[in-house]
């Protein structure tokens, strides 16, 4: 099927639906009627416009005021492309998540885990002419979020992105390798097809690990298209 601007929808097994039974929150948020198509005018496809002089990068998440966090260092790094596998020039990419204790830096988080005073746990940087973004960070921890009992998060780093306007924002999750909890868990499990499922799970990768400094994933983020990333109407889970 496609819509009236000429785009294929995708198959709904490849994207996370609006209200899912094993996530609890959903069936508070999701829409309860249909949606109503809102024509975009020439202020939500042209603005605000995105820019560096304008929304400061922030690429270096494991220092603060010149004090490391506390945790493993890693460096993430990937490409944001288009269906047809163009890069993505100038999107806006920003990040955040949870410490190395599992912990977002936050007053609504009351975890029992500790702060860390150097480690925000947020940051934004913008592609390049290849479509290439990267940050350095710290490898979050789980945590508990009550959604079911015993239920914890795998470890995870949340995903906006921003095309030209404020209209066209995108979100998603990436998880790790290997990680026991992603079989466990409702948010990563609500993509029903497993091969879309397993694009959220970022590769290792040595080319971007620096020696004796940082281990390196690659996350690359497909927009739309047979390949197209899983995104959300995230919860902030």
């Amino acid at each position: 099927m496609t819509d009236p601007i000429g785009y294929r929808r995708p198959d709904p097994a490849t994207q996370p639906p609006y209200d899912v039974p094993a996530y609890g929150s959903t069936h508070h948020r999701h829409p309860k009627q249909a949606p109503v198509r809102v024509p975009h005018t020439l202020t939500e496809v042209s603005g605000p416009r995105f820019s560096p002089a304008w929304y400061a990068p922030h690429a270096d998440l494991s220092t603060l005021n010149g004090k490391a966090a506390l945790g493993e260092r890693i460096i993430v790094a990937g490409r944001v492309l288009d269906e047809d596998g163009r890069p993505v020039r100038g999107a806006m990419v920003e990040v955040w998540q949870a410490n190395a204790a599992g912990r977002y830096h936050h007053p609504g988080d009351q975890h029992d885990a500790p702060l860390d005073p150097n480690f925000l746990g947020r940051g934004r940087v913008f592609t390049d002419e290849e479509g290439n973004y990267r940050f350095t960070t710290i490898r979050p921890g789980a945590y508990p979020w009550r959604n079911h009992p015993n239920a914890w998060r795998p470890v995870h780093i949340h995903y906006s992105l921003f095309g030209a306007g404020f209209a066209q924002r995108l979100i998603t999750q990436m998880y790790f390798p290997g990680d026991p909890l992603l079989a466990y868990d409702p948010i990563f499990l609500s993509t029903a097809d497993e091969a879309a499922r397993n694009r959220l799970i970022a590769r290792f990768d040595l080319d971007i690990t620096e020696p004796e400094w940082a281990l390196g994933y690659r996350f690359d983020i497909v927009l739309r298209g047979r390949e197209a990333t899983p995104f959300e109407n995230d919860g902030a889970h």
